[in-house]
């Protein structure tokens, strides 16, 4: 089953500096058909307009991706953790038993992101934060692995829970596949460019939720940049 939701379908709001859209009910958007995809909570695409950000605020009890699509977001928390996290790159944190973060766009540019909220399946733990550069060609023309609740996983950056998110860069006719698990479920965004999932089409921004598949197999329509987020 493959369900698509158009961006266009979304839920968001423009605050000037911010730009939102909602794959699932979050702030002031509710929809109780759109509120969680498995232990996958939150699917965010936020545009930040240039010298501006989200000044410092709590969390816990949860794993937070940031997918840079464009520019770049610095991150700063009271763990005393600051990094610059730059296109095609990711930042995980943690926020276990409670951290206070900032999440600012000290560029000259526009900077877009994805921002995945992971329910955990380990609670009571501390907070933790970390970043990694993952260049789009290692990824280029499959599915590259960049954060990952299990051992084994390479480079991945560590999350707390039963997930994985995986990123693929293709070139127009290139096919990629995806083993999952009908037991599984999957939520894919195209940052930009348009695919297909079997015979469903899928443009960028746009999501797809998909379940009782073995295998997921995407072909590009034109040259795209994926993230999906393989959760319980």
């Amino acid at each position: 089953m493959i369900e698509l939701r158009p961006f266009d379908s979304l839920g968001g709001a423009n605050h000037g500096w911010l730009d939102a859209k909602h794959h699932f009910s979050f702030a002031d958007y509710h929809d109780p058909a759109r509120m969680h995809w498995g232990n996958l909570r939150v699917w965010n695409d936020d545009t930040i307009a240039p010298k501006t950000g989200f000044p410092p605020h709590p969390h816990r009890d949860m794993e937070i991706i940031t997918y840079v699509r464009e520019g770049a977001i610095t991150h700063e928390d009271s763990l005393g953790n600051k990094g610059r996290t730059e296109a095609g790159d990711v930042q995980v944190m943690s926020a276990g038993t409670g951290v206070r973060h900032s999440e600012y766009n000290l560029e000259d540019v526009t900077t877009k992101i994805f921002q995945i909220w992971i329910l955990p399946t380990r609670n009571g733990e501390k907070p933790s934060w970390g970043a990694r550069p993952f260049p789009k060609g290692d990824r280029a023309g499959h599915f590259e692995t960049l954060a990952s609740g299990y051992d084994g996983d390479g480079d991945a950056l560590p999350i707390r829970t039963d997930a994985r998110i995986v990123a693929a860069t293709l070139k127009a006719g290139e096919t990629a596949e995806y083993p999952i698990g009908a037991d599984r479920k999957a939520y894919l965004v195209p940052a930009s460019g348009a695919v297909k999932i079997d015979d469903v089409l899928v443009n960028a921004r746009d999501g797809a939720a998909i379940r009782d598949l073995d295998v997921i197999r995407v072909t590009a329509l034109e040259d795209s940049e994926l993230v999906l987020v393989d959760a319980a």
